[in-house]
């Protein structure tokens, strides 16, 4: 059997499992999505949201991408925010990157990887604004790891630099924005930045005019 049938063997056994316990189940799901929180997290293949977080389909809008970036000239990501802010109403929004992050490793080298050189470079901006803090610590692994919990913070940052962030905070009071990394030698998600509505941002990146 090849992979990719695998795969679609274990979709109907998930379909029938959970038809068992709820035959209304994917009729309840067909009629409309609620979720209360948007998880922008990384592409990494062991950190999927639902799984890291107990919850169930329908209960948060995701949005992955390669070190759980936020990038300004991002039309996905920023297609992603609008809908989830303006049309779902989520409540909250976390970005959630993982300790080893293979993007914020690179990011920290001087290796030429490609295309991908572009979408780094925005961690590399992260990186030096905190380079002292980082190059004093022993080791590669610790300097990844902390450069992966200040990104985790530039990133939150950069929501609440947007339109659609600041907009919902000033009509709607809302969502609240949080910044989590994950563990992936435990499993334990570890909170490290958080922004409550209307929380102060630096006067350069307000909007008068929202």
């Amino acid at each position: 059997m090849k992979a990719h049938e695998k795969l679609l063997l274990e979709n109907k056994a998930w379909s029938l499992e959970k038809q068992q316990d709820d035959p209304q189940y994917f009729l309840k799901m067909a009629k409309d999505q609620k979720p209360n929180f948007l998880w922008i997290g990384c592409s990494d293949s062991r950190v999927p949201a639902n799984e890291v977080t107990n919850t169930d389909p329908g209960e948060m809008f995701v949005h992955r991408n390669i070190a759980n970036m936020v990038v300004h000239t991002d039309l996905n990501l920023l297609s992603v925010l609008q809908y989830a802010v303006e049309v779902l109403g989520v409540n909250d929004i976390i970005v959630c990157g993982h300790y080893g992050c293979g993007g914020v490793k690179a990011a920290l080298s001087h290796q030429s990887l490609g295309l991908i050189d572009k979408w780094l470079r925005n961690i590399k901006d992260v990186y030096r604004i905190h380079r002292d803090e980082i190059d004093a610590l022993p080791d590669d692994d610790a300097k990844t790891n902390r450069l992966v919990e200040f990104n985790v913070q530039e990133q939150v940052m950069n929501l609440a630099k947007t339109s659609i962030i600041q907009h919902a905070w000033k009509h709607n009071k809302r969502p609240h924005l949080h910044g989590w990394v994950y563990g992936l030698n435990d499993g334990i998600i570890k909170p490290v930045f958080d922004m409550p509505p209307n929380t102060p941002i630096d006067p350069i990146f307000q909007y008068d005019n929202i």
